[in-house]
């Protein structure tokens, strides 16, 4: 069966998006839009899988909302909304329960870091969320989904629950969905430890810089950023062993839309003070109108409501078809 193409991705909305957010996957839906039909939601039934204030979970809701707007995202063109407007996300994600093995989920990276030793005490949302993601892509029967390296295993656990429906009842009902995995600096590091991901969960600030940061901000964190007591090197062969430096020269990079040989040769043998002055002139440039947009948007909440409104209504007429025809192909009674 062919099915349309069409791109499903999701961000958590817990605490700020950060500039590893932006470079690995927003900045690359912005490029996704003129050639897939593109659904783009916040994920906030993946964020409750642990605790979450409520009133900071409606902030940040919104907060990323506009990050995605400002940074490019056209909630016209596109499907923008929060997962909790579309309970169809929830409804299949429980037939997808009753579908994925426990020895799949078992096998999830993510849920062994999360979890460490203190696995009877996580929640059962936290073990069995990948069924949720799975749902939410194919909800829609998403045939593209963009994914860093650490969301990768997810997305094969989603292609092996829609080869195992569609065996089980002897229909192709989903796809089996494709990851894209992008280029340059699509794992950002943290700027104390680059053998760290940039996390918003990081307890340093000056871990991360997020897009809420102001100028002065983002130089400050710049400059303060952990590097080494050697000059840049000449090639890429001179980063071996140096992961702070790889991961800034990866930012430089990724900001400034070159390759990392041309980053390279834009400071080779230089010091590091003149690099994180060109750094930040350019993480500055760049990230500022993203900054400004977001300010404005999020001083109007209304307005923001309003679009996550019409996307969550759009989001639940494409779904609706599907449930439907997954409900006749189980069985389930609809009078």
């Amino acid at each position: 069966m062919a099915f349309q193409r069409r791109i499903f991705s999701g961000i958590q909305p817990t605490g700020n998006l950060h500039l590893g957010n932006y470079l690995g996957a927003v900045r690359n839906w912005v490029k996704l839009q003129s050639e897939f039909e593109c659904i783009f939601c916040m994920v906030d039934m993946h964020a409750i899988t642990v605790w979450q204030d409520p009133a900071e979970l409606v902030r940040s809701t919104r907060e990323l909302a506009c990050a995605m707007i400002a940074s490019g995202i056209d909630p016209e063109k596109n499907v923008l909304f929060n997962q909790s407007q579309n309970p169809d996300h929830a409804t299949l994600a429980w037939i997808f329960n009753c579908v994925a093995r426990m020895g799949w989920m078992s096998r999830m990276t993510q849920f062994k870091e999360k979890a460490g030793k203190d696995r009877e005490n996580v929640s059962l949302g936290l073990f069995a969320y990948p069924a949720l993601m799975a749902a939410d892509i194919l909800a829609y029967k998403a045939t593209h989904v963009p994914v860093g390296e650490d969301q990768k295993q997810h997305l094969e656990l989603a292609r092996d629950i829609a080869q195992k429906f569609n065996h089980d009842y002897g229909k192709e009902i989903f796809p089996l969905t494709e990851p894209q995995i992008f280029g340059t600096a699509t794992r950002v590091m943290s700027l104390r430890d680059g053998t760290k991901k940039m996390s918003k969960s990081d307890a340093s600030d000056q871990s991360r810089i997020n897009l809420t940061d102001t100028a002065d901000a983002i130089a400050d964190k710049i400059k303060r950023a952990k590097t080494d007591p050697h000059p840049l090197p000449e090639n890429a062969e001179g980063l071996e062993g140096r992961p702070e430096v790889d991961n800034l020269l990866g930012i430089y990079a990724a900001l400034k839309g070159v390759s990392m040989d041309d980053a390279i040769a834009d400071f080779a043998g230089k010091g590091f003070a003149d690099f994180k002055r060109g750094l930040t002139e350019v993480a500055v440039d760049h990230l500022g109108p993203i900054t400004a947009e977001m300010r404005r948007l999020m001083a109007d909440p209304g307005y923001v409501d309003g679009i996550l409104r019409r996307g969550g209504e759009r989001a639940r007429e494409m779904s609706a078809p599907v449930i439907q025809e997954v409900y006749d192909v189980i069985g389930f009674l609809r009078p």
